[in-house]
């Protein structure tokens, strides 16, 4: 299963969303794999009701970055600017 690196808390813990079983994973900073950053994915395994990250997955976090990317160039091609005026 996979889950991404959704943000740090506390600076030191790290939190993993899993979809697939819909849970969060809270882990020591300490323990992410070498490069790790918000947006990265990771390949998770299950045991006996506790996860494990097994190591990162790269394509899915190339792939989820450039879709992020897509999205917004078109939000920005499509801002006008800002509606309040300046005094």
């Amino acid at each position: 299963m996979k889950g991404v690196l959704d943000r740090f808390e506390d600076d030191d813990q790290a939190v993993i969303l899993i979809e697939e079983v819909q849970k969060a994973l809270v882990i020591p900073r300490s323990e992410l794999p070498k490069g790790s950053e918000q947006g990265t994915w990771f390949l998770i395994e299950e045991r006996n009701g506790n996860y494990k990250i097994t190591s990162i997955d790269h394509k899915t976090t190339k792939r989820q970055q450039e879709k992020s990317d897509r999205l917004m160039e078109k939000l920005r091609a499509k801002s006008s600017g800002s509606k309040f005026k300046r005094n």
